[in-house]
């Protein structure tokens, strides 16, 4: 099976000198989901916007399905995008917010519509596609955001942070509702997360990353079971995964090689 993406000796540095990413080496097969856990300045967001095609490395490569990221349209595939905030339009409808690519797309608007109704559906939120963003919850404009994401079709779901602003009870609830897109929609999920117990329920892979300059220290397979439910939570083998990642991370936080020894 073709992988979804290679990250091949790919580093960015940026014009003020700053060394974001150290020489990074990944391959996420399709249907993965992996998530990159790390603390703040470890290079999770640059790497993910460099899979994203909107940073480009400074040296190495990134492939999806073995094309260069710009040439994506090529591998009949598509990815989406969904970033830590909302980031909605204010002034419109949800419906008119999950449009929004598939207008800038040229699509026809009985199309379009048709569309927005079956990503409405997959997230929960077919009742309130009349609502503007404000009369929604943080949890709700975040299912919209996700909508948005899905409407295109995408076979490639890029997600930075997305749900690290909200409550805990709330962002267990879409940890398991985003869980169920990825096995219904047959997505690949590349996920940044600063959250242990996140990167342990949602991931088949949790790649963990040091900073200073970013880099990646560890890989860690959660060899569990889906779907996984609030039992997987409180479970011995839920605990021994996030105590693993989170002697990882201390000696990733580090900042020394003599700590990630």
């Amino acid at each position: 099976m073709i992988p979804a993406v290679e990250v091949l000796s790919a580093e960015k540095t940026y014009p003020n000198g700053t060394r974001a990413l150290m020489p990074v080496n990944l391959t996420v097969q399709a249907g993965e989901f992996v998530t990159l856990l790390g603390p703040s300045g470890c290079g999770k967001s640059t790497l993910l916007k460099m899979v994203a095609g909107l940073l480009q490395p400074s040296d190495g490569r990134l492939l999806l399905w073995r094309k260069p990221v710009e040439q994506l349209q090529a591998t009949g595939r598509a990815l989406s995008f969904v970033f830590q905030e909302a980031t909605l339009m204010p002034w419109a409808r949800v419906q008119a917010n999950v449009r929004l690519p598939l207008d800038l797309a040229g699509m026809p608007r009985s199309e379009a519509d048709a569309r927005v109704a079956a990503a409405l559906q997959l997230v929960g939120l077919e009742k309130f596609a009349d609502n503007l963003p404000r009369e929604l919850s943080g949890g709700m404009q975040m299912r919209v955001s996700i909508a948005r994401g899905l409407v295109t079709q995408p076979t490639l779901l890029l997600m930075d942070e997305p749900f690290g602003a909200l409550d805990e009870i709330t962002r267990n609830r879409l940890d398991s509702d985003l869980l169920g897109l990825w096995g219904a929609q047959q997505l690949t999920v590349l996920f940044v997360t600063h959250s242990i117990h996140e990167a342990v329920y949602l991931s088949n892979r949790v790649v963990v990353m040091a900073a200073r300059p970013g880099r990646v220290v560890e890989e860690v397979v959660i060899d569990e079971p889906y779907p996984r439910g609030p039992d997987f939570r409180v479970s011995t083998a839920f605990s021994q995964y996030a105590k693993r990642l989170q002697d990882s991370l201390l000696r990733a936080s580090g900042g020394t090689e003599e700590a990630l020894a």
